[in-house]
């Protein structure tokens, strides 16, 4: 399968995806009680032709399987993601300024999520049988299987007041504009180390269970035994040898892992006020802002198939196995 043919069918199998989750997101949020309009008035009393102006100017007073074909078709035919009922302005702007927070954000987030991966799968596997391994999978699958938003609150209250080592919440402190380049550089990745800790190193514990399973296959391999035959170390077979081998598995998590970051930062990026897509949406939905979360959703997916294509080139260009088999499959 040549590398334009591996885009095409996956281009070809986006579509149906990003359409299919922009209408399940747009059924659900015409199903919830409310009108948008309402949230745009707020609690004061105004007269019903003023009312009836704001649907008109908004199309809200058209129905909705009509106002959904018009921002398919803005998207798709004139790239127009649509107004913001509640921002009074482009939903494509607020996307510029929101999406490189969020990148940021899930950037630090997998950087932390693969290095703690694979630091924890190595040591259970270095420390096997020992109280040491098993303390550090018991805490390990605890905190993994804890919901964000509890883990958030917990290392703001360790990491932000009990022992004040990091900001707890925002990207910048207060009046950093006008501070030079490298104290803006300083105070953002103090602001950042918080929240990508939570959001990746909360979620390591399952790439350190593929890690360790595949160090205890690969040092059951012939070349391990070998090594043993020369006199290497432990040590060094495990982490110099056999890591090497187990790494594989570990290249397609980490594409994959990058759209699960990004949709999962949502609650991450609320907890710690992070002015990212995630808190965006979060944001629109209250305000039943329809054109922002159909776009976000659409972004999502397409981050989704992103990350299943880098995965697999990553693959391709990291294991000459699956080089050759495509080699040995052309006529």
């Amino acid at each position: 399968m040549t590398l334009l043919r591996l885009l095409a069918m996956r281009l070809a199998a986006t579509l149906p995806l990003v359409l299919g989750a922009a209408t399940l997101v747009f059924v659900a949020l015409e199903a919830a009680p409310g009108e948008p309009v309402d949230l745009l008035l707020g609690e004061r009393p105004v007269p019903q032709h003023v009312r009836a102006h704001i649907e008109r100017a908004y199309g809200l007073d058209r129905p909705a399987l009509d106002r959904y074909g018009s921002w398919l078709g803005g998207v798709f035919l004139r790239g127009d993601l649509g107004w913001s009922y509640s921002r009074s302005r482009p939903v494509a702007s607020l996307l510029a300024e929101a999406l490189p927070a969020t990148l940021l954000l899930a950037g630090a987030a997998l950087l932390l999520h693969v290095v703690f991966g694979i630091v924890l799968g190595g040591l259970s596997v270095a420390w096997r049988a020992r109280a040491v391994e098993r303390v550090l999978t018991i805490g390990s699958l605890l905190l993994y299987a804890m919901p964000t938003f509890s883990v958030g609150l917990l290392a703001i209250l360790l990491l932000a007041h009990a022992v004040p080592l990091f900001p707890a919440s925002s990207m910048h402190s207060v009046g950093a504009e006008g501070w030079s380049a490298g104290a803006r550089l300083f105070d953002l990745l103090r602001h950042l180390c918080l929240p990508a800790l939570v959001l990746g190193a909360a979620s390591a514990a399952g790439m350190a269970r593929f890690v360790r399973a595949g160090l205890l296959d690969t040092m059951r391999e012939e070349f391990i035994r070998a090594g043993r035959a020369r006199g290497l170390g432990a040590g060094r077979l495990l982490w110099r040898h056999a890591l090497r081998n187990a790494l594989l598995p570990v290249v397609n998590l980490a594409g994959l892992s990058l759209p699960i970051l990004v949709s999962g930062s949502l609650v991450t990026e609320v907890v710690f006020a992070w002015p990212g897509m995630g808190r965006l949406t979060y944001e629109s939905i209250l305000a039943r802002d329809v054109p922002i979360v159909l776009a976000t959703t659409i972004l999502a997916s397409w981050l989704v198939v992103a990350g299943s294509l880098v995965a697999d080139l990553a693959m391709l260009a990291v294991d000459p196995r699956i080089r050759l088999a495509r080699a040995a499959a052309r006529p």
